[in-house]
């Protein structure tokens, strides 16, 4: 007697991440985007414990938002052509020169302020492209590119200067000028609206505009980019003039805040602002620069300053904590970027839909679909 062929096997399902996995990944995803946010809260609370009577008051708070408005605004100056892959070094030496730019023509030359300050934006913004064109067109890697047009502005600004400080007369500036910095809004400084407004604006442009896009394609591959028809050159180039408009407004802000034109003050800014923008990739949207994270990284980085000079910290503390802040941001921005190529790699791979069932048994004993 022949036994009857036993049904085959059904087929096994593919392995899937469980309930607890998902709510692994939904966990490190919401640490990856607001971590640094409860970050921010987590340092004012602390030193709040710590110096009851000077650091959670109203004055601190002006303090942060005043002083840090123009760190904050080259910070988003540095972030536009890092969303490209590219680096300008030259934003602190072309905050020097916009500033001392400024100076110069109110007071040397006695331009109405109004008129120093747009010549001053759009010079910045003539810069960008030359930066841009010279990287681009010149095919120079933009560190290399950027530190010698930085050092040719630093050139400049000694120039003008003669080496000196540019100190404004008996009569002083302008009182609308230097309102531009001084002045406070619904009980707020002013230059935090600013800083506000030009997130934002960046917001639109790279989130939500066919611009944005394109230059985050060029930045994450740009032999793709090319592939698909982007102008990947004149597209980094805008990113470059971007870069050097908004240089120009925070040395106009810089001008309003010194009132004197110092030549070597820009250099100071060039640290906090890379270490804003390559902080600011690790939040809000993980793994690229964005605008919104670049100003919770310098808001971070603000109320850490702010907690540590308040408690007596000697003055070589600033650039430690900046150093050790940009080697952080680079690790933590490498990472994210790392961790946002595997999870699209993996979105990609995954089976779409839920495995098909086995199929059902026949009555002679076997399967159906399948030879008895």
């Amino acid at each position: 007697m022949t036994a009857s062929p036993s049904p085959s096997s059904p087929p096994s399902p593919p392995h899937r991440p469980g309930p607890l996995s998902r709510l692994e990944r939904q966990g490190g995803h919401l640490i990856g985007t607001y971590g640094l946010l409860a970050l921010t809260g987590l340092l004012f609370l602390i030193f709040s414990l710590t110096l009851p009577r000077t650091f959670p008051t109203a004055d601190t708070v002006d303090s942060i938002l005043s002083t840090q408005s123009i760190p904050a605004v080259l910070a988003l100056a540095a972030m536009v052509p890092i969303v490209t892959g590219a680096f300008d070094l030259s934003i602190g030496y072309g905050l020097g020169l916009a500033h001392v730019m400024v100076m110069q023509l109110v007071v040397n030359d006695g331009w109405p302020w109004p008129l120093a300050c747009l010549a001053v934006i759009i010079g910045g913004a003539v810069v960008g492209v030359l930066n841009g064109v010279i990287v681009e067109f010149g095919r120079i890697d933009s560190f290399i590119a950027t530190l010698g047009t930085g050092s040719m502005m630093y050139a400049a600004t000694g120039w003008i200067t003669d080496g000196g400080r540019i100190v404004p007369g008996p009569q002083g500036l302008p009182a609308a000028f230097t309102d531009i910095y001084d002045s406070t809004f619904l009980g707020l400084p002013v230059p935090a609206f600013y800083v506000l407004a030009l997130a934002v604006a960046l917001w639109l442009v790279l989130e939500r505009l066919p611009l944005g896009r394109y230059l985050y394609v060029i930045g994450s591959n740009p032999r793709a980019a090319d592939l698909v028809g982007i102008p990947t050159r004149r597209y980094s180039v805008y990113a470059f003039a971007t870069s050097g408009l908004i240089v120009g407004f925070a040395g106009v802000l810089l001008a309003a805040q010194q009132q004197i034109g110092n030549p070597t003050v820009g250099l100071d800014y060039l640290l906090p602002a890379f270490a804003g923008a390559l902080l600011g990739s690790t939040a809000i949207k993980p793994g690229r620069p964005n605008a919104m994270g670049t100003v919770v990284a310098v808001t971070v980085l603000a109320v850490g300053l702010t907690g540590i000079g308040q408690m007596g910290a000697d003055f070589w503390t600033i650039p430690l904590f900046y150093g050790g802040t940009l080697l952080l941001a680079v690790g933590l921005a490498g990472y994210s970027a790392r961790r946002l190529r595997t999870g699209a790699v993996a979105a990609r791979d995954s089976p779409v839909g839920p495995p098909p069932p086995p199929y059902p048994p026949t009555q002679d004993g076997g399967t159906a679909g399948t030879a008895p």
